[in-house]
């Protein structure tokens, strides 16, 4: 055992030092998306959501970090990797739009100017009534859910949140002078 230890001093060393910095910054990063969420006034299910793919991310950084640290073969992991990513892209191709609701997600975290209970209106062209309000009943990692006016329950895709116009309902209502129907 004695033998072991002498001979991979410093990879023991640095995978020690590599679990340590991977612990600190993962608490250190949830705790900061927690309070992000907090400050921003957003669910607990949507910080707890972010938290999750920020550890995921986390991990993959650290395997990346051990494999460097445990001196593998650049030319073997390269072949690994081309492989691997090889198979992923040609899955993901046809998954493209759930990565891209998931990426829309984390950046609305961050960055959406509305949160549940608000009244937005969608400003798309495509949707059955263009001149609806909507109430923001809950934010998950692919869509959103919102209410309409009549009650009834509408999914939109956190991409297209994006990618159209979105405002909130009370400055689209002055804007037309019209509340009567709310």
């Amino acid at each position: 055992m004695e033998l072991l230890y002498l001979e991979y001093k410093n990879e023991l060393f640095g995978t020690i030092i590599c679990f340590l910095v991977l612990m600190i910054l993962k608490y250190l990063g949830a705790k900061t998306i927690r309070k992000v969420g907090k400050l921003s006034d957003i669910n607990e299910v949507r910080t707890r959501l972010i938290v999750k793919y920020s550890t995921a991310g986390l991990t993959a950084f650290g395997i990346l970090a051990l494999i460097l640290i445990w001196g593998v073969d650049f030319k073997e992991i390269g072949l690994v990797f081309s492989s691997v990513f090889a198979v992923i892209g040609v899955a993901l191709f046809a998954q493209w739009s759930i990565l891209s609701n998931i990426t829309a997600g984390i950046i609305l975290f961050f960055s959406f100017p509305f949160k549940i209970g608000d009244r937005i209106k969608i400003m798309d062209k495509e949707i059955e009534l263009p001149h609806e309000i909507y109430v923001i009943e809950d934010i998950r990692a692919f869509h959103i859910h919102l209410r309409r006016t009549n009650g009834e329950l509408f999914t939109y895709p956190n991409n297209l949140m994006l990618q159209k116009a979105v405002g909130l309902a009370t400055t689209y209502e002055k804007s037309i002078g019209n509340t009567s129907d709310l």
